[in-house]
Parts: C-alpha cells; sequence; structure tokens
C-alpha cells in the first residue's frame, strides 16, 4: 500500500457541528448560511448535493456541489474553491452549460479573494548563443 498525495487538496476534513465539510473554508461558509437561514435571509441550504451532468441522454459525469441555497423564488448554486484545478475548470463550463437557466443564480466563492488567481506567466530561458 501507499499513500497518494495530491498536489492541489492539500485540506483536512472538518466535522462541527453543521456537519462534515472538505475544508475549514466550507465549515465557515456553512456557518454563515446558517447565520444567514436563521436571519430570514435564506429560506434554506442543502450541503454536498450529487447532480448528473446530463448530454443527450448521456451521463456524462457527476458533480458535487458545495450548497444549493433556496431563496425566494431563487435557486442558488455555490461553489466554495480554494483553488481551480483543471479537472474542476471543465466540469463547472459543462454545469455552467446545464444549469445557467433563468431562476438559478451560480455562484462561486475563491478563498481568500473572490476572483479566480492570476495566470502564472512562465519565464523565458535564452538559449546560448
Amino acid at each position: 500500500m501507499y499513500k497518494q498525495v495530491y498536489k492541489y487538496y492539500n485540506t483536512q476534513k472538518v466535522t462541527n457541528e453543521l456537519g462534515r465539510w472538505d475544508s475549514k473554508f466550507e465549515a465557515a461558509y456553512a456557518r454563515e448560511l446558517e447565520l444567514r437561514k436563521k436571519a430570514g435571509d435564506i429560506l434554506s441550504w442543502e450541503p454536498h448535493v450529487k447532480l448528473e451532468l446530463i448530454v443527450n441522454d448521456f451521463v456524462v459525469c457527476t458533480y458535487e456541489i458545495d450548497f444549493i441555497v433556496h431563496h425566494d423564488g431563487e435557486t442558488e448554486y455555490v461553489e466554495c474553491k480554494g483553488y481551480p484545478t483543471q479537472v474542476w475548470r471543465l466540469k463547472w463550463k459543462l454545469f455552467e452549460a446545464l444549469y445557467d437557466r433563468p431562476g438559478n443564480k451560480l455562484t462561486v466563492v475563491f478563498q481568500g479573494k473572490n476572483k479566480p488567481p492570476k495566470a502564472r506567466r512562465k519565464k523565458h530561458i535564452r538559449g546560448i548563443n
């Protein structure tokens, strides 16, 4: 047996009074949603809902959205991300294509900042002349 180490999945699972979460960031967002529910800002919320992404009656893949938040007449799909991987970007584009409809709101909350990290520029290495 061997232990598989992931470059971008260096998070610890967190368990609190609301459930089990994939990261501390996600657990903090769940606490925020619970406070918003008690304040009456949102109707309800659901954690870790698995959705099948179906194209032409064929299940392409399943996508586990972090939170589904129910507002008055609107459903918000919330994804909490620390680092966006290439596989996640591909699945998110497919998810957007299938679920971006009137009455649905798609939100990605990035850790630290609410925007994706800037792409790093590759250094140009000059050859020896």
